[in-house]
């Protein structure tokens, strides 16, 4: 079971090179698998835990299909390290600061897992947030 665990992850991070590859991004990748690339970048301190991040966000899978979107001009608010979001997520905006934009690439181990998340996310999925960092709040 742990070998095809570790081969799952093996293409797994090739599927994510090759996206990458294909995408002409250049991305900084975590110690835990998550890539990101900004895009813009804003002066300012990162996020840190227990702030609130407002963002914009388009959550795409490896084969470019959109499975959720934020509605333009209506960002969406999460609290850092407490909201149900992917821990992946958690990771990449604390490397962002307001008015950032950024590419982040995260794992399924680090996204919705085995299971996905029974909607619009298959099991096993990387996922792409093409995410703009509006404002943090207290």
């Amino acid at each position: 079971m742990i070998a095809q665990h570790r081969q799952a992850v093996r293409l797994e991070d090739r599927d994510i090179a090759l996206y990458i590859e294909r995408h002409g991004l250049v991305t900084v990748k975590s110690g835990t698998g998550v890539h990101v690339q900004l895009l813009r970048d804003s002066p300012g301190d990162p996020v840190r835990r227990e702030q609130a991040a407002m963002v914009n966000y388009r959550l795409e899978l490896l084969n470019g299909d959109t499975a959720y979107a934020t509605d333009p001009g209506m960002p969406e608010t999460f609290r850092v390290e407490h909201d149900d979001v992917e821990s992946g997520l958690h990771e990449a905006i604390q490397l962002l600061s307001a008015g950032d934009s950024a590419v982040i690439i995260i794992p399924s181990y680090r996204a919705h897992g085995l299971v996905g998340d029974l909607d619009r996310v298959p099991p096993r999925s990387s996922v792409v947030y093409r995410l703009g960092f509006v404002r943090v709040m207290q």
